[in-house]
């Protein structure tokens, strides 16, 4: 059975492996938040694909802010109706390179899912290297036995957040841009106020990645010690608590996983009245 120890794996590798039977691909592009494209209509997938709804599945959908966490017994049945197994492995691509398949990979770990990993660079990878494309999902009919079991650890909200933000035994890191981490430039939605939670670090998520594809182990831990070089335990936001998966990805390709996500991430926290913000 087809298993990886890693948390991203090559188009060689992927391309090698597509006849194994416990093999599940999902497409898990999402439209970036500051694109024009606002429509998720299939352009072409890897053979084999499945098409992994974030934006209209896989997500709380009572939630008051975009991509709020789901509850874990919904995340099983709605994993088991694309047929995810416990024996599965699973591999994540975007569109993009890598961008929003770090966010599946999280959620799965989350879930205490472990043989699931991101294919580095994505479909543009994929088709740089020729291999086969196809112009329609796979729909998977047998419904599966996954089982999904928290790992609390792996996510934090808004309360041990703020609790959190004069803790010096923590380091919180955004993965938004610069310029919308000083609020040089306005948020992408109108109603969220611009700057960054009190004592958090920059760190751009493109800074982790070249020409599409994550640095090396070797490149990103030089990245993690410019803000950290102590490794204290981190918290992740960003915008929606997409692009913070990726410094999650990157952390764990160090070799290191004291990490959580901040679920409402900077859309919650720029939202919400009387929150202390700096710019």
């Amino acid at each position: 059975m087809l298993h990886v120890n890693q948390p991203l794996v090559t188009v060689d590798w992927l391309h090698k492996n597509l006849d194994q039977e416990n093999l599940i691909i999902f497409d898990a592009t999402i439209p970036k938040v500051t694109s024009k494209e606002v429509t998720n209509e299939q352009k072409e997938c890897i053979s084999n694909a499945i098409f992994f709804d974030l934006k209209g599945v896989f997500l709380d959908k009572e939630g008051e802010f975009p991509n709020t966490f789901p509850k874990t017994a919904y995340f099983e049945e709605q994993a088991q109706q694309i047929g995810v197994n416990q024996n599965s492995c699973i591999i994540i691509y975007d569109q993009l390179g890598v961008y929003s398949s770090a966010r599946v990979w999280w959620l799965f770990k989350t879930f205490g899912f472990n043989n699931v990993a991101v294919l580095n660079g994505g479909l543009p990878e994929w088709k740089e290297n020729n291999f086969p494309v196809e112009n329609n999902y796979k729909k998977r009919l047998t419904k599966g036995d996954f089982k999904a079991k928290l790992q609390p650890e792996k996510v934090t909200f808004i309360d041990q957040v703020l609790s959190k933000i004069n803790d010096e035994s923590f380091c919180v890191a955004d993965a938004r841009s610069k310029g919308r981490f000083y609020a040089e430039i306005p948020e992408p939605r109108a109603t969220v106020k611009g700057g960054h939670i009190p004592n958090s670090y920059s760190l751009p998520y493109t800074e982790l990645q070249e020409s599409g594809k994550m640095k090396t182990k070797e490149a990103l831990q030089e990245v993690f010690k410019t803000i950290n070089p102590t490794n204290k335990s981190y918290i992740y936001s960003c915008g929606t608590g997409i692009t913070a998966c990726i410094l999650a990805l990157g952390l764990e390709l160090t070799g290191h996983n004291n990490y959580a996500v901040y679920d409402g991430s900077w859309t919650e926290w720029g939202s919400l009245p009387d929150l202390p913000i700096e710019k």
